[in-house]
C-alpha cells in the first residue's frame, strides 16, 4: 500500500463476518466465535515433532536454528513451529447479556476479553524471561540476511484468488501442489496480504472492513478466508518446500474494534492506544453534531477553534484521502459515548486515513499503542508461524506541533524511526524480518534503511521502469538508479515488484516533496523535480490511457489502474484487448519477461502477483460498476485468477471479483510448455539463485550508447555481473561501456554457460538484441586479474566455479 492509496473494502460477499454458502464451516480455534457470538469448543493441537513429544517451547543448545533447518537437505516434516499454540489455556468469556453500553459490566467485559491490547499482555508473558529472546541479532536492518530466508515472493490478494472448491483462501494457500509449483519456478516466499479479522464493532455486532482489512480488530484470522490452524498448516508447508509466508501488521491505525470502543469509554489505559482527546462539555458547542453513525469529521472551522482552545494541534501537512465534505481534515469527533462511571463524553481523534481508521499513539505514557502493535506482531510470528512482516502506513507514527499557522509535523518525524526501529528489533529479536511498503523519498528510504525495517519498497524505480517501457528511452530509469546509489539505498534493501494490488503509481514522491525544486537533468533540459515528475506523468499518461489505451485507467492523482499485461499492450500500441492474436499475446509475453528481467536479475528482492503469472488483463468496467461507483478504479485491475486451475468453470472468485481474461493460463499448464511464461521466469529464477545476483553490490549503471538500452553492472564475489536490456519494440545494437569491465575478461552467457565475446581495451563490448529481450553475462576477469569479492560478497562461495576456468568454456 503506498502512503495515500490504503486499499479498499472488500466485495460485499466476503467482508468481515460474512459467508456464502460456498464458504467453508470456520474451525475452531483459540477465542474463535460462532456467528452468533458465542464462544466455539476450543481445540488447540500441541506442537508435536516426528516422534509424537511436544515441541521444545524454548530455545536449547540442542535445537538447530531456522537457518541449519532449512538450507540443508531437507526432511519434510523439519520445519518451524510457531511456539505460542500449546501455551493458550481457554479463558473464561463474558456472556452477551443486557444492553451495548458502557454501564453494563458484561458488555465492558466482552470488549475486552476480544481486545487486541488485551492479547498483547498475554504474549508478552510468554516470550518474557525466555533465553531463546536473546539469540539473534536484532540492533541493525540486514537486508541480505532476509534475502537469504526468502529472494522470490508472490504476492496474494485474497479476494481475487480462486480457491479449491469447498477450500477457504489459507487452506489453499497451503495446498501441498501450489507450492510444489511455487518451488519449481523459484518462488520461496508467499506475501498474504491482510488477513486477520478487521472492520469495526456496533454494540455486540461486527461491521465490514473500510479499507480491504487494513483497519484490523482482531488477532483472530477473519473468517472470510480461513481459520488460524489453516494460516499455520500454510507456514509449515511453505517450510517444506524452502519457503516461509510473510504476514502484515498495522502500526499506524486500527478499526473501530474493541479497542476504540472502550477507550471512548474511559476504561484503563485504552484511551492511550490512539491519539485522542477529551473534550469537556463546555466546548462541545465547538464540536458538529453527529447525524449518521458514531463520529463525523470535523469541517476547516472546527479543526481551528478546537487547536485554538488547546485541544488538538490541528491540520496536518497534507489530508490523506481528502474528499470535500467527507473528509476535509484528519480528525474526527464521536458521539457522546457513556463509560462505567456514569460518565458521558465526546472525544476528537486523528485518522490520518479514513474515520474507521483511528490512529495509533505510539508516545502516550501508558506506551498501551506500542504494545498492541507489538502484541500483534508477535502473535504472527510466534502462534501463527509466519517468518516476516510487513509494516503498513508506518511512516504516520509521530506527530508534533508547529509554529503557529503552520501544519502540525506529521511526516517524516523522528518519532516514526523510532517507532519502526523498536518493530523491526523485536521482530529481528525473534528470528523474523520487516518490510515497508511506503512511497518515500529516497532520503527517507536511506534514513530508515539505517534503523528500521529490512527492506523497503521500491518505489523509487517502479514508474520508472515503466516509463522505460511506454517511451522506448530508458533514460529515466537511469536517473533514478543513479539517484539510489548517489544517495546510498542499495538495491540489495529494496522490493523490486511487477504488479501489486494497488495502481501502477506515479506520485513521484522523490521528486514532488523534498527536491521540487532541485534541478535535474532530462532530454538535455534542467528540469526541477517538480516539473521532472509532471512530464514524466504526461508521458505515462498518454501512452497508458485515454484512447491509446481505453481499458486502463486514472487512479486519483496516485497513479494508473492496470495490469502489467496491460500496461505492456498499451506500450505495443494496442488499443483494444477483446481479441489479442496469438502474435499481440507472444509480444506481450516477451515484453513482461523483460520487466521480470530489471526486477529480479539485479540486487534485492523481487515480488510478483497471481496478476502477473497468469498474465490477466484489467476487467471491463461494467464487471465491478457497483465497486467503481466511489471513484475507486483499481477494481478494474483485481480481477479473480485460478492459479492451479482449481476451478475451471467458475466465473468469480469466493469473494465474488470476477474471472478475468488470463493470457498465460493456470501454472500446471505452463510448467509443461517450455515456451510459457511460467517456464522462462523461471530460467531467469534459476539464474538469479545459481550465481547469487540477489545478494550482490550494484556498481555502476552506465550510459548506453542506445536510449532504448539499460546496463546494471553487479559484483558478484569473484566475478562482476551484466544485465543488459532493450526496452523497444524493435532489434537493437550497440556498446556496453563500464570502468569496472577489466579488459580481457570473458563474458559469458549466464543461461547457456556458452562464450559470447570480451572486454576490450576501453572497457568495452558490442552486444545485439531483438525487441525487449535481456541478458544476463558473467564477466570473467582473465587469470593474472582475478576480480576481488566485495565485502558485502565475500563470505558467498566462487562463481567462478559455477562455469569453469574461462579458458576451459564452450565458445
Amino acid at each position: 500500500m503506498s502512503e495515500i492509496d490504503a486499499d479498499q473494502p472488500a466485495p460485499e460477499a466476503h467482508q468481515a463476518g460474512e459467508t456464502d454458502g460456498s464458504q467453508p464451516e470456520p474451525v475452531a480455534t483459540e477465542a474463535s466465535e460462532t456467528d452468533a457470538g458465542q464462544v466455539a469448543p476450543v481445540t488447540v493441537a500441541a506442537s508435536l515433532l516426528e516422534d509424537g513429544q511436544p515441541a521444545p517451547l524454548a530455545h536449547e543448545a540442542s535445537e538447530i536454528s531456522y537457518d541449519e533447518q532449512r538450507y540443508p537437505a531437507r526432511p519434510r516434516r523439519l520445519q518451524p513451529k510457531g511456539r505460542l499454540r500449546d501455551l493458550f489455556t481457554l479463558r473464561p468469556r463474558a456472556e452477551r447479556t443486557g444492553k451495548p453500553r458502557g454501564d453494563n459490566p458484561d458488555y465492558v467485559s466482552w470488549l475486552v476479553e476480544r481486545s487486541m491490547l488485551e492479547d498483547a499482555k498475554r504474549y508478552a508473558t510468554l516470550f518474557s524471561g525466555q533465553g531463546s529472546m536473546w539469540q539473534n541479532p536484532f540492533a541493525n536492518p540486514d537486508p541480505r540476511a532476509a534475502i537469504e530466508k526468502a529472494s522470490v515472493w508472490f504476492t496474494a490478494y485474497p479476494i481475487s484468488m480462486i480457491t479449491k472448491p469447498g477450500r477457504s483462501f489459507l487452506g489453499t494457500l497451503g495446498d501441498e501442489d501450489l507450492w510444489a509449483a511455487f518451488e519449481a519456478i523459484g518462488i520461496d516466499g508467499v506475501h498474504t496480504g491482510p488477513v486477520k479479522r478487521a472492520g469495526g464493532l456496533v454494540g455486540w455486532d461486527y461491521t465490514p472492513s473500510v479499507d480491504g482489512h487494513f483497519d484490523r480488530i482482531s488477532n483472530l484470522i477473519d473468517e472470510a478466508f480461513g481459520t488460524e490452524e489453516e494460516f499455520r498448516a500454510t507456514s509449515e508447508v511453505a517450510a517444506g518446500h524452502l519457503g516461509m509466508v510473510i504476514d502484515d501488521i498495522v502500526p499506524g491505525h486500527t478499526g473501530k474494534g474493541s479497542d476504540f470502543r472502550l477507550a471512548e469509554m474511559k476504561v484503563g489505559d485504552y484511551p492511550g492506544i490512539y491519539h485522542m482527546v477529551e473534550i469537556e462539555p463546555k466546548d462541545w458547542h465547538l464540536l458538529p453534531i453527529v447525524t449518521k453513525g458514531d463520529s463525523v469529521n470535523l469541517d476547516l472551522e472546527s479543526e481551528d477553534q478546537l487547536a485554538k482552545h488547546g485541544y488538538i494541534i490541528g491540520r496536518m501537512q497534507r489530508v490523506i484521502f481528502y474528499e470535500p465534505g467527507v473528509k476535509d481534515t484528519n480528525w474526527s469527533a464521536t458521539a457522546p459515548v457513556l463509560g462505567p462511571d456514569g460518565v458521558e463524553r465526546r472525544w476528537v481523534y486523528l485518522h490520518y486515513f479514513k474515520e474507521g481508521q483511528p490512529s495509533i499513539n505510539w508516545l502516550d505514557p501508558s506506551f498501551a499503542g506500542m504494545r498492541l502493535v507489538i502484541g500483534d506482531a508477535l502473535h504472527s510470528l510466534g502462534d501463527l508461524g509466519s517468518g516476516a512482516l510487513r509494516l503498513d502506513a508506518n511512516g504516520f507514527l509521530g506527530v508534533e506541533k508547529s509554529a503557529e499557522d503552520s501544519p502540525a509535523w506529521s511526516e517524516g518525524h523522528p518519532l516514526s524511526e523510532a517507532a519502526n526501529q523498536l518493530i523491526a528489533s523485536m521482530v529481528r529479536k525473534v528470528g523474523g524480518f520487516t518490510f515497508q511498503e511506503l512511497n518515500l523519498t529516497i532520503d527517507d528510504i536511506k534514513s530508515s534503511a539505517e534503523r528500521g525495517a529490512d527492506l523497503s519498497y521500491d518505489f523509487i524505480n517502479r514508474p520508472a521502469y515503466h516509463h522505460a517501457l511506454a517511451t522506448g528511452d530508458t533514460e529515466f530509469v537511469r536517473l533514478t538508479l543513479n539517484l539510489s546509489m548517489k544517495h546510498g539505498v542499495e538495491p540489495a534493501s529494496l522490493v523490486h515488484a511487477l504488479q501489486n494490488h494497488d495502481e501502477m503509481t506515479y506520485e513521484l514522491v522523490h521528486f514532488e516533496t523534498l527536491h521540487a525544486k532541485d534541478l535535474f537533468t532530462f532530454r538535455s533540459e534542467d528540469l526541477t523535480g517538480h516539473e521532472l515528475a509532471v512530464t514524466i506523468r504526461q508521458d505515462l499518461l498518454d501512452h497508458l490511457t485515454g484512447d491509446a489505451a481505453p481499458y486502463n485507467a486514472t487512479f486519483t492523482e496516485n497513479g494508473i489502474a492496470s495490469t502489467t499485461a496491460t500496461i505492456i499492450a498499451a506500450a505495443l500500441g494496442i488499443t483494444r484487448i477483446s481479441k489479442l492474436t496469438a502474435d499481440q499475446v507472444e509480444q506481450i509475453k516477451q515484453a513482461h519477461l523483460l520487466l521480470a528481467m530489471f526486477n529480479a536479475l539485479q540486487p534485492g528482492v523481487f515480488a510478483l502477483s497471481g496478476w502477473d503469472l497468469c498474465g490477466m488483463l484489467t476487467l471491463d468496467r461494467k464487471q465491478v460498476s457497483r465497486l467503481l461507483a466511489d471513484g475507486d478504479t483499481r477494481w478494474i485491475h483485481r480481477a479473480a485468477y485460478d492459479l492451479m486451475d482449481y476451478w475451471p468453470h467458475a466465473h468469480e472468485s469466493l469473494s465474488k471479483m470476477p474471472r478475468g481474461t488470463s493470457l498465460y493460463g493456470s501454472l500446471p499448464a505452463q510448467l509443461q510448455d517450455s515456451s510459457s511464461f511460467v517456464r522462462r521466469l523461471s530460467e531467469i529464477l534459476a539464474v538469479r539463485k545459481r550465481y547469487g545476483i540477489a545478494t550482490s553490490v550494484q556498481l555502476d549503471v552506465p550510459q548506453p550508447s542506445n536510449k532504448a538500452m539499460l546496463v546494471m553492472v553487479h559484483q558478484l564475489t569473484d566475478a562482476e555481473q551484466v544485465t543488459v536490456l532493450n526496452f523497444s519494440a524493435h532489434p537493437i545494437s550497440g556498446s556496453v561501456h563500464s570502468e569496472y569491465l577489466v579488459p580481457g575478461s570473458a563474458l559469458v552467457d549466464m543461461f547457456t554457460d556458452q562464450e559470447v565475446g570480451e572486454v576490450d581495451d576501453l572497457h568495452t563490448f558490442s552486444i545485439s538484441l531483438g525487441p525487449h529481450e535481456g541478458k544476463s553475462l558473467l564477466v570473467l576477469c582473465p587469470g593474472d586479474h582475478l576480480a576481488e569479492a566485495h565485502a558485502k560478497t565475500a563470505d558467498r562461495p566462487s562463481v567462478r566455479s559455477e562455469v569453469g576456468e574461462a579458458t576451459a568454456l564452450t565458445p
